[in-house]
This record gives C-alpha cells, sequence and structure tokens, in this order.
C-alpha cells in the first residue's frame, strides 16, 4: 500500500492537477478571508469556511477523476491487479493520497486564525474545531469522488459525475422543500423511486425476471407498510433525503461544537465509499 500511496502523491506533484487544486482552494480561502475578517471583521472564521465550501464541487472533481479512471483508460489497472497489493490496499494508497493532497492547503489554512488574533480576540478552540469539521466534509468528498472515477473509464464522465453528486448534496436542503410532507404523497414519491430503480438493477444483472420480481416486492413492501402504518410515512422523504445531505453536519462544526454524530457520519459515508470503490473494482476484475 505504501508504493501505492507514495507513487500517487509523486504523481499529483509532479504534475499540474496537485498544484492547480492546491492554488484554487488557497486563492478563494484567501479572498473570502480578505473580506470577512480581514475588511468587515468578522472574529469567527467558520464564516469563511462556510463560503467555500462550493469549492469542492469544482475542486473533488479535478482531483479524483484521473484517479482509477486514468488506470482503467490507459489499460494499467492490470498491472495492478495483478500486483501483490490487495485491492483493498491499493484503494487505500490511492484514497490516503488524496488526502495528503488535500491536506497541504488545510495546514496553511490552520495559521489564517492565528493571523487574525494579530487583530483581535479569536476564540481558537471554535476556529480549528471548524476546520476538522471542514476536513472531514472534504475527506467524505473525496471517497465519492473516489468511487465514480471507478466505475468509467473516462475522466470527463469522472469529473460530470463527482460534481453532479455533490452539487445535488449541496442542494438537498431545497430539494426537499419542494416535496410535500405528507404521508400520501411520500408513499407516491418513494413507488416512483422505486420503479426508476429497477433500471440500475436491470443493468447489473442483465435479467428481465429478477428485475420485475424486484420491483414487485419493493412496490408490495411500500403499500403494506402505506395500509398498516401510514403515519410512517409522514415526512419520510425529507428524512431519506437528509440522510445525504453531507454539507449540513458541517454546521455543527462550524458553530464551534465538535459533534460525534457528524464525525460518525464523515467516517461512515467515508468507509461506505471506499468499500463500493473496492467491490466495483472486484466485479470488473471477474467479469
Amino acid at each position: 500500500m505504501s508504493a501505492i500511496y507514495h507513487k500517487e502523491v509523486k504523481g499529483f506533484l509532479s504534475s499540474m492537477i496537485g498544484y492547480v487544486c492546491i492554488a484554487f482552494l488557497l486563492a478563494v480561502t484567501g479572498i473570502y478571508f480578505t473580506a470577512y475578517h480581514l475588511q468587515a471583521a468578522y472574529p469567527r472564521f467558520s464564516f469563511t469556511l462556510q463560503g467555500i465550501l462550493f469549492v469542492f464541487l469544482i475542486a473533488v472533481p479535478v482531483l479524483t477523476m484521473r484517479v482509477l479512471a486514468e488506470e482503467r483508460h490507459q489499460k494499467t489497472d492490470q498491472l495492478l491487479l495483478t500486483s501483490p497489493v490487495s485491492i483493498t490496499g491499493i484503494v487505500l494508497g490511492k484514497y490516503l493520497a488524496l488526502v495528503t493532497i488535500f491536506l497541504i492547503p488545510i495546514i496553511i489554512i490552520a495559521l489564517y486564525p492565528l493571523i487574525l488574533m494579530q487583530f483581535g480576540t479569536v476564540s481558537l478552540p471554535m476556529a480549528y474545531t471548524s476546520l476538522a469539521g471542514f476536513f472531514l466534509l472534504g475527506c467524505c468528498f473525496l471517497a465519492i469522488g473516489m468511487y465514480l472515477s471507478s466505475v468509467t473509464e473516462s475522466q470527463v464522465i469522472a469529473a460530470v459525475l463527482t460534481f453532479l453528486v455533490l452539487f445535488v448534496c449541496y442542494v438537498i436542503p431545497g430539494i426537499s422543500s419542494f416535496f410535500p410532507e405528507t404521508a400520501s404523497a411520500s408513499f407516491y414519491i418513494l413507488l416512483i423511486a422505486a420503479v426508476v430503480l429497477t433500471l440500475p438493477v436491470y443493468c447489473m444483472t442483465h435479467y428481465t425476471l429478477s428485475t420485475l420480481l424486484f420491483g414487485l416486492m419493493a412496490g408490495l413492501l411500500l403499500t403494506v407498510f402505506y395500509i398498516t402504518v401510514p403515519s410512517l410515512y409522514e415526512g419520510l422523504v425529507q428524512k431519506l433525503l437528509y440522510a445525504f445531505d453531507i454539507s449540513s453536519h458541517f454546521s455543527e462544526f462550524a458553530a464551534g461544537v465538535l459533534d460525534v454524530t457528524g464525525i460518525v457520519y464523515y467516517l461512515s459515508m467515508i468507509g461506505v465509499c471506499l468499500f463500493l470503490t473496492v467491490q466495483s473494482i472486484q466485479k470488473r476484475r471477474w467479469s
């Protein structure tokens, strides 16, 4: 795993991708830092971090698009799969390399609260708690981008998919407000979602019968629960969407609260995405 890690870090730092992402993140952070704190004199450093969350929508796809898609496109993934390193080791090595590149601007940004102390009183525990949440959020987005890079051999498609997924996660609070919270509305929305999910099931199995059985079973279960426990569906769509509202968990860190729930959530999302990445490579290995 260490060989994969060092190879990936060297690859990022010997090309323009790593430097461009680091420079872009630092440039945008510097603009917000100057506007919020040096000019407007806001004492809470979390204002800057909350303001630059949209940067992930651009930086993460650029950083992760090549990590696995390029290996697959150039057919060098066959060399990795036949190497003495396990697939889990390969995925962890590449992911830790991404985290290392992301950690470089985080270390530089960590100096900003110390600069603010030269101009007034700043709560360092609150500032560094928000920075810790910002780092976890970035690591979570990197894991999502890495998984999406493993499902295609095109870097462009990987970047577009990552951008779309992160954008949807970013605007989920607004999306959830469009759906009624009534039980009947949630029931019909979930029925439609069950029908839509039959498409990826068919793509994975290529069996029409199994796809129909999946759709019928999902519809039957939803109907049974709606008849027996209709109160279960009240606001259910909003609750399900909230599970994918990754950015909202950062608000607790921004308020200076070391939120254990948020830490567990981010680590769980990272673990799930890395597991899915391993399974995606395993499936392609034996197909």
